[in-house]
């Protein structure tokens, strides 16, 4: 335009810009007033929506308020332009992280809320996000008015030259990929490692799997290493398991009494510990003639990995009492040693036992 500025075009202004700021404070309150209801749906998908609009739609108010004083006011082709242009990539620039961010919160909820998906893990969640940036970048920049074909040319060609400088991460990022699409780990399972790293998977993100042991540490191992590593899944394919307790009892013990009163017990720990398998059958197998026992198996049912030693620990008490009130006897190992002047046979040591100064074997 090429009058020159009024009152009332400043009038006009102030009130277009007014009620853009009034129009973003209403948005704000009716869709915190939504953010409580949708807190009490059971689907958290409309939580990441409506936590999105509050962030979008009071910016989109504000520069809509902007545009119309803008309208307004007696401003220059080439200015009204450019502020044109400045609005559309401000408006653009919200509108992409706010969809960056409610994709990506989708992504989360749709994973966590499937099991046997990639769950708690980060690495298409993240993907997602650095697409939906790109895609507004590559927006505001034909909004600019710089053509996107010799960039994409460009990365294209140098597509080829970042690929070998991070063939490392690259490599990492697939196996990621590929680990989640395969369904072997998922965050959540106990899984242990030919190298000897075993723990709890936290996160899969786009370069490392990062495990927690049981004794609360992290173990954080590339993406890579991970796929090509011997492994144990305890969690698949399915979550509960079995441990072997190994025992062994005397020669002159009633087999059929040992058989009862360990299935008792078995029963007894798998009813009361928490973590066993309630409906777990009593299995016991005797397999050996030792030195001086009979040694069998009592195999025990638990919920879970990190269950067994809570069940091993209550199930070796109880059967240690049962077994002295029912008169059974565990023997302790003993060995034969020849001396010139007779044989004597004394207790097993354990390794690192010492006899006391000034002792012998012939003592």
């Amino acid at each position: 335009m090429n009058r020159a500025l009024t009152l009332d075009d400043l009038v006009l202004a102030g009130i277009a810009l007014a009620a853009g700021l009034l129009l973003a404070f209403m948005s704000r309150t009716l869709l915190r007033w939504l953010a409580g209801h949708a807190k009490r749906t059971r689907w958290s998908g409309d939580d990441v929506i409506v936590d999105t609009l509050r962030s979008v739609v009071p910016w989109a108010a504000i520069a809509g308020g902007a545009a119309a004083a803008a309208a307004v006011l007696p401003l220059s082709r080439t200015v009204q332009h450019h502020v044109d242009q400045i609005l559309q990539v401000w408006l653009i620039f919200v509108v992409t992280l706010s969809a960056a961010r409610v994709i990506a919160g989708l992504v989360r909820t749709v994973t966590q809320s499937r099991s046997g998906v990639a769950g708690s893990a980060t690495i298409f969640v993240n993907i997602t996000r650095v697409l939906v940036l790109a895609i507004g970048f590559l927006i505001v920049l034909q909004t600019l008015g710089i053509s996107i074909a010799p960039l994409l040319t460009a990365l294209g060609v140098g597509g080829l030259a970042v690929a070998l400088a991070l063939q490392d991460t690259l490599a990492n990022l697939f196996a990621g990929v590929h680990i989640l699409a395969s369904k072997t780990v998922q965050p959540g399972d106990y899984i242990r490692l030919s190298s000897g790293e075993e723990g709890y998977v936290v996160d899969i993100n786009w370069r490392q799997t990062t495990v927690r042991q049981l004794s609360n540490n992290l173990v954080v191992i590339p993406n890579g290493q991970l796929a090509k590593a011997n492994m144990t899944n305890y969690t698949r394919p399915e979550q509960e398991l079995t441990v072997l307790v190994q025992v062994g009892v005397s020669y002159d013990s009633d087999l059929e009494q040992v058989e009862r009163v360990t299935a008792e017990v078995v029963t007894e720990v798998m009813t009361d510990v928490t973590g066993a398998v309630p409906d777990h059958e009593p299995a016991i197998r005797f397999h050996t003639f030792g030195d001086s026992r009979i040694g069998f198996t009592v195999i025990l049912g638990v919920g879970e990995f990190s269950d067994q030693y809570r069940i091993k620990h209550e199930f070796i008490k109880r059967l240690h009492r049962r077994y002295r009130d029912e008169g059974i006897r565990i023997p302790a190992p003993t060995r034969t040693v020849a001396l010139q002047q007779g044989t004597v046979v004394i207790p097993q040591q354990r390794s690192g036992d010492e006899l006391a100064p000034g002792s012998s074997l012939a003592d």
